[in-house]
This record gives C-alpha cells, structure tokens and sequence, in this order.
C-alpha cells in the first residue's frame, strides 16, 4: 500500500521540474536531494529547510515548504547563469505530480559564496503545498 504524499514530499516536485527543464539540464543533468559526496561540477543540490502548517478557518489548509537550492559550479559566471535557470524553471511555478499538486513557487532570498572548492548560489523558495 502506497503512502500519501504531503508537503514532506515537496522536494520530489522540485527534482522532477529542474531535470525536466531544458535550460537547468543544458548546464547540469546532476540534481541531488541534500547531499552528495562524489559529484562533478556543476550541480545542484536541493533540501527542505522548512515546513509551516496552515489552518484556514478551522480546517486544513496549503503548508508552506521553504526548498534551499545550492547550485555548485566550478566559474563564477557558469554559476550565475545556472541560478538564473533555477530560477526560471522555479518562480511563479504550479506542478502535480504523483497526487501532490504545488500550488505556488516564489523565489524569497538568496545568497552566493565560495565552498569546498567551488562557487556556490543558493536560492531559497517559498513553496504552497
């Protein structure tokens, strides 16, 4: 018997979108769920850092999932241009898949660096399950 899926699953949502979009894959084909430890550059990592439950005059409502995308390159501008096809592929976004519908997908914050030997742009998006 197969279990629900619910905002737990909401990273599953964002995978499937970014290894389906022709600009994301024409840089990277390599998206992983929080870790990875033998990958080669450029690519992606995604992980759930929140989840905020919505009550709606009384009853269930959409929770709101807070997604981090890091976004791992060896250049600078390779980098960039990856986080700007995240984001293309993401903001104002609505997507079913497996029963699970994402009602909405907006881009909150974002940040860059440098990490274990590459650069790094991390985007953050609030997600409506």
């Amino acid at each position: 018997m197969a279990v629900s899926k619910t905002s737990l699953s909401a990273g599953e949502i964002i995978r499937a979108i970014l290894i389906d979009d022709d600009e994301v894959t024409a840089r990277t084909k390599k998206v992983f769920p929080v870790v990875t430890d033998s990958a080669e550059l450029p690519y992606i990592l995604y992980r759930r850092t929140q989840l905020t439950k919505e009550a709606v005059k009384g009853r269930v409502g959409a929770d709101t999932v807070g997604i981090e995308i890091l976004c791992y390159t060896a250049d600078y501008t390779e980098g960039v241009e990856l986080a700007e096809a995240v984001r293309a592929a993401l903001d104002n976004v609505q997507y079913k898949i497996d029963g699970l519908a994402m009602r909405s997908c907006k881009l909150s914050d974002s940040e860059e660096g440098w990490q274990a030997d590459a650069y790094v742009q991390q985007l953050v998006f609030e997600v409506k399950i």
